[in-house]
């Protein structure tokens, strides 16, 4: 650094002697990645990345994954945390809200408008077929998400056994997602605890970008910056108010609805959900789905799939999805409120009991990251996560694909099991021949999310006019 620039100066520069970003360009990149933030987590971590490691260089290849490791540790979108994560590192708690705020606002606001339209309208013909085809296309990306998973989780025995086990578990005998996690979870931490090989390393997502970018090369550099340094009476004030921020509404709820109100059950279900959502979007919807079609009867077991469709086709965290549960339940139960008006009252409280707690975790726990760096139990139990995790995803692609494929299906309890099974003679040709193009699509062509999910749309429009489908 020369030697005339002033103390003033000084730390406005990067480590790499470039001016710190201010807080209004910091604001317009936020925005640009959550407009380009399509096709779930592993997508918009891919963005991130091409735009602050690859393009800014506000932080290198080893500060990126060490934070998105981390990230990979809590409950909730781990993209979304991410984003909290480094906004904070740049611009203390303004710039994590910032970030996190913007990283949902455009899915919010598209899966509100799309909500909306598919309570007015969602039984027109045109509508109908547009979401049957979309429900092929969600099927094959979810047995893709499977694969993908897969193949990095399950390195060894251990694993498999435990991918296996969870899907029994939750598919034949309706174990709750939670359990499977938190079981997983202190399976991985004693294996590692024992010394057991198979538990040795951790879990994540590898290696996001081709180009490796060494963190003394970019402005937040190797060292933590000191506005980042923990301080214990700022993080209990700024999680204080945020734990407040996050329980208040649902509180309030049940003190003047009562516990049997639909905005209460909205506000308590997503609030446990934000604790015990490890392992991923895909992973939680098959909680989500079964909770919102056999235990709250939100939706029909389609409509699930016709929400995923959404998500998958607008910007923002794939966990987006339940601000649709939300909004359904809401709208089928309005009270006194009109159903609209109940809709969206019931969307925006389950987007917000759903993402304030990430910033809580982040706040919270971001500036001790370095106490949690290379601990081999919290690596282990992760990594058990992750395993059990595809067996839950199978569960959630084999309950879509009956409800893609067959129009009924029924259950079946007995001899400790509680099986949703099909009727056989009920299943849909035309849904299954959509559903196998799809899959030999996205497995033997190789053929992009969004392409997928045009094409799926459009053949169901096709399908629809040309009289193949009865809607």
């Amino acid at each position: 650094m020369p030697s005339s620039t002033t103390a003033v100066e000084a730390e406005r520069l990067g480590a790499d002697g470039r001016a710190w970003p201010s807080f209004g360009e910091a604001v317009a990149v936020w925005g640009r990645v959550a407009l380009l933030s399509f096709g779930g987590p592993a997508g918009q971590i891919a963005v991130m990345h091409r735009i602050l490691v690859e393009e800014k260089r506000w932080l290198g290849e080893a500060r990126f994954l060490h934070a998105l490791n981390f990230c990979m540790l809590l409950p909730g979108p781990e993209a979304q945390q991410l984003a909290v994560y480094i906004g904070w590192l740049l611009h203390r708690t303004a710039g994590g809200m910032v970030a996190g705020l913007l990283f949902v606002l455009p899915g919010m606001v598209a899966i509100m408008g799309l909500s909306v339209i598919y309570a007015l309208y969602g039984n027109l013909g045109a509508v109908a077929a547009l979401f049957f085809g979309l429900k092929a296309a969600v099927l094959a990306i979810v047995l893709q998400a499977v694969v993908r998973i897969g193949r990095r989780a399950l390195k060894n025995a251990a694993m498999v056994t435990l991918a296996a086990a969870s899907f029994v578990a939750i598919f034949g005998f309706a174990v709750p997602f939670p359990l499977i996690i938190l079981t997983a979870g202190l399976i991985g931490a004693l294996g590692a605890l024992s010394g057991h090989r198979a538990f040795a390393g951790g879990g994540g997502h590898g290696a996001v970008g081709s180009s490796h970018v060494d963190d003394a090369a970019t402005i937040l550099g190797v060292e933590v910056p000191d506005h980042a340094r923990p301080t214990r009476r700022r993080t209990l004030r700024v999680a204080a108010l945020l734990l407040f921020l996050w329980l208040a509404p649902t509180a309030a709820l049940l003190a003047l609805l009562g516990p049997d109100n639909v905005f209460s059950d909205i506000a308590l279900f997503f609030s446990q959900m934000a604790v015990v959502t490890f392992g991923g979007a895909y992973a939680v919807l098959a909680y989500v789905a079964q909770a919102a079609v056999d235990t709250y009867g939100w939706l029909a077991p389609g409509e699930m799939l016709d929400g995923l469709g959404m998500a998958e086709t607008t910007p923002g965290p794939l966990i987006m999805v339940t601000q649709f549960v939300g909004f359904m339940g809401a709208f089928r139960d309005p009270g006194a409120l009109t159903p609209l008006a109940a809709g969206v009252l019931g969307g925006l409280l389950t987007t917000w009991v759903t993402f304030a707690p990430c910033f809580l975790w982040i706040f919270l726990g971001a500036p001790y990251i370095e106490r949690l760096r290379g601990n081999p139990a919290l690596s282990a139990a992760l990594t058990a996560i992750t395993a059990a995790v595809v067996g839950v995803i199978l569960n959630l692609a084999l309950w879509f694909a009956l409800h893609v494929v067959f129009r009924e299906v029924w259950r079946f309890q007995g001899f400790g099991l509680d099986l949703t099974l099909p009727e056989p003679a009920s299943i849909d040709w035309a849904a299954a021949a959509l559903a196998a193009a799809a899959l030999l699509a996205v497995f033997r062509f190789k053929v992009g999310t969004g392409i997928l999910l045009a094409a799926a749309a459009l053949t169901g429009l096709a399908l629809h006019g040309a009289g193949a489908v009865a809607l």
